[in-house]
């Protein structure tokens, strides 16, 4: 479930009791098999990160794609990224859904609903802000309690909402001269 707050990195702290337990019973087989707790708890270790590293950026790699090519502000082209990204963990939806124990991947938030709010974001810094509304309500509409297309939202909203206002208003002191 995500949560209401829009926050850049939203973690699921129940996930990093999992991987305790991941690495306690790494620690124990393989404390085992080398007959050394201190040999098992660092191969234990090893292990954990490796897989960690090793799924983190082979399975989400359009997604890795896409903030790489958004740091270095090109848009377009992570867009692109982003909506493979989506393509992909809607086909593999169970890969998402399971993404604390398939990816060892502490986030809050799925990956389909951040390649949703990234291409948004991406739209907006391209200057089209009709598309990056369309994918903020896209993602408004999968995921209920996204905190970051919600306020995304009505901050367009309320930048609308002023824009009319302000252009109203000078209408009307045109009129009033």
């Amino acid at each position: 479930m995500a949560s209401k707050l829009p926050i850049v990195r939203q973690t699921a702290w129940l996930s990093i009791l999992i991987y305790f337990g991941f690495i306690a019973v790494f620690t124990a087989v393989l404390g085992l098999l080398t007959k050394s707790f201190g040999g098992g708890l660092c191969l234990a270790c090893l292990l954990y990160l490796t897989a960690r590293l090793l799924l983190g950026s082979l399975v989400p790699r359009n997604h890795r794609r896409g903030i790489a090519l958004s740091r270095s502000g090109d848009y377009s082209l992570a867009i692109r990224e982003y909506e493979k990204s989506y393509a992909f963990f809607t086909r593999h939806s169970w890969i998402d859904r399971y993404r604390y124990i398939v990816l060892l991947s502490a986030s809050r938030i799925s990956y389909k609903e951040m390649a949703l709010v990234n291409i948004a974001f991406c739209y907006s810094q391209t200057g089209d802000g009709n598309m990056a509304k369309k994918y903020y309500e896209k993602a408004l509409s999968q995921f209920p309690d996204s905190g970051m297309a919600r306020t995304a939202l009505q901050m367009i909203h309320a930048v609308e909402k002023s824009g009319a206002a302000g252009h109203d208003k000078s209408i009307d002191n045109r009129t009033n001269v």
